[in-house]
């Protein structure tokens, strides 16, 4: 098969990917695709024997069934015997044995560090009750002997039998002396004792930060619930991490994700020191996956980024060219700032975490400055509020392909969704946000909001671009469980049957495109990544099956066996 000089075309009438094979193929082939053997660089990686699914459009007929590697780029896609032919001395020779070659998952939305921090935390996901929770702190308290803070993070009221915030006193029964600070799933709630309540010096005086609440008893008392912007005034006693540890919880957070399949990820909120760690890590070669960074909204950062401007380190592996807002809260907190009343709590449409003004000026200065802005938005009002702040930025600043993202986009009134295809702005969301709020989102919202919620199909059908993601550590890691959410909208035991608002769901090559490409094209790399063709990077994966074609159960069962990031 000659070597594939393709351009690739997005599916289902989004805009064009090119693959930018032609300025990156180093060798010429002839008509049989045979290559100069004095022009064409060997391959030092070779995979065969394989099912090559490119994400090109068309798949290239036959199909594919070896890609070769040289240099971290790829250097062919075709069959076996040209691949094999290409293969310099000492070349690493791989058998798939069948296996399906993908481009490597694109995480579009996710916290590097903070899954690292995770992984060696108290692990709170799928617990039943406060009691189990204090159970594990218990346990935690015993194997981690000492004073400093004891912290976790995955709890979620809303799988509990009784659906009710807890309190400080439960922690307090089982570790008294030492700080115990357990975030929720989202991130935008805690779960304080009372020496963490006492360590950051919160009170019944203390005043509700702006954006933030201190849920209180009938006597004004602090819980120890701790809500969006209020969860900083207990994680802000808690001691910074040195560089030592900032490299730790990135390097476990890198092994967790290239043994899943994740190549790339976009990090969304990194601090400015934090952004130099990584430097260092990407000069070194020890960052393992490829990073995209928005940068943090704090004034530090910002000044120094704006005086640096966006940043690309030499490899590809770094780059820092996005900052990330934040308009409102999460939904499982009463957070998301919604339009109306949420309908389980009158009188309470949720919290606007950043004001309009400090946004907008953000946006001018940072978005004249070529950065892209990414604004975490769930409630519709919140949407709104910054598809509003987005068209008057965008119009003052002529910006051309600017490619500003909405961060989340869960809950949409309809009547903005055609917005996004109109302005140029990229939906970055999460199916599985959706899949685990299902449950009580209708609680939450009523049945007639619902119609805007995780409203993919419907934002696709409209001209918008999406890309898909995790938002690690709040949901898992696993791209396949995020590709099984996107087709089916049901929980992994397939429930509810046949889907919760089916039609809003995607078929497989979509939503692995959305996985892919889709997430090059929000990162501007669509000219690198996301697509497997001749001067690519080589991000790939094998799978054990076919991720777009299997039944969507398989991918529950289906596992990475090989990944391949920046060629290695």
């Amino acid at each position: 098969m000659p070597l594939l000089m393709t351009r690739a075309l997005a599916p289902m009438g989004l805009a064009c990917l090119l693959c930018a094979a032609d300025a990156h193929c180093a060798g010429a082939s002839d008509a049989n695709g045979a290559s100069d053997a004095n022009a064409a660089p060997r391959a030092d990686l070779v995979l065969h024997h394989g099912h090559v699914l490119t994400m090109c459009n068309p798949e290239p007929a036959p199909a594919p069934t070896a890609v070769a590697v040289a240099g971290g780029r790829i250097l062919y896609v075709g069959d076996d015997a040209g691949a094999l032919a290409l293969a310099a001395p000492g070349a690493r020779v791989i058998d798939l044995a069948g296996g399906t070659v993908i481009p490597g998952f694109i995480d579009s939305h996710c916290h590097l560090e903070g899954l690292g921090k995770a992984l060696a935390e108290v692990d709170l996901r799928d617990t039943t009750s406060p009691a189990q929770i204090a159970q594990l702190v218990a346990g935690a308290a015993a194997a981690t002997p000492g004073t400093g803070w004891l912290e976790g993070r995955g709890w979620d009221q809303n799988d509990w039998t009784v659906k009710e915030y807890p309190t400080r006193e439960v922690l307090d029964a089982v570790c008294d002396t030492r700080p115990v600070l357990l975030r929720r799933i989202d991130g935008h709630a805690a779960w304080a004792n009372t020496a963490a309540l006492e360590a950051a010096g919160i009170t019944a005086a203390t005043k509700d930060p702006v954006g933030g609440e201190i849920v209180r008893d009938e006597h004004g008392e602090p819980t120890g619930i701790l809500i969006d912007n209020a969860v900083g005034l207990a994680g802000s006693a808690i001691p910074e991490p040195d560089e030592a540890e900032i490299r730790h919880r990135l390097q476990l957070a890198a092994a967790h994700c290239l043994k899943l399949g994740v190549t790339c990820v976009h990090d969304a909120g990194i601090s400015w020191p934090h952004a130099q760690v990584m430097r260092k890590m990407a000069a070194e070669g020890t960052l393992g996956v490829r990073v995209y960074g928005m940068y943090e909204d704090d004034p530090v950062t910002l000044a120094a980024a704006l005086a640096e401007g966006p940043y690309a380190s030499p490899d590809g592996m770094l780059t820092l060219r996005a900052v990330k807002l934040y308009a409102d809260g999460a939904l499982g907190s009463r957070g998301a700032l919604l339009l109306k009343d949420y309908t389980d709590k009158p009188g309470h449409r949720g919290l606007a975490v950043t004001t309009p003004e400090h946004m907008r000026e953000v946006m001018r200065t940072m978005g004249a400055a070529g950065f892209q802005i990414c604004t975490h938005a769930i409630g519709d009002a919140g949407n709104r509020l910054v598809l509003d702040l987005y068209e008057q930025v965008l119009g003052e600043l002529r910006l051309k392909d600017a490619r500003w993202r909405v961060e989340h986009a869960q809950i949409l009134d309809p009547a903005d969704i055609p917005r996004f295809g109109k302005l140029g702005v990229i939906a970055a969301m999460q199916p599985t946000h959706c899949t685990s709020d299902m449950d009580w989102a209708d609680e939450r919202l009523g049945e007639e909001r619902l119609a805007g919620a995780y409203a993919w199909q419907s934002l696709l059908k409209s001209g918008a671009h999406l890309c898909y993601g995790t938002d690690f550590p709040v949901e898992k890691v696993e791209p396949l469980e995020g590709l099984y959410a996107a087709r089916t909208r049901m929980h992994p035991d397939g429930t509810p049957v046949g889907g919760w608002r089916v039609n809003e769901a995607v078929d497989g090559r979509m939503a692995l495109w959305l996985y892919t490409a889709g997430g090059a094209w929000a990162g501007f790399q669509e000219k690198e990544l996301g697509v497997i063709a001749p001067g690519m990077l080589a991000d790939l994966v094998v799978l054990d099956g076919d991720p777009a074609a299997c039944a969507p159960a398989d991918l529950l069962r289906m596992k990475a066996t090989l990944t391949v990031a920046n060629g290695k």
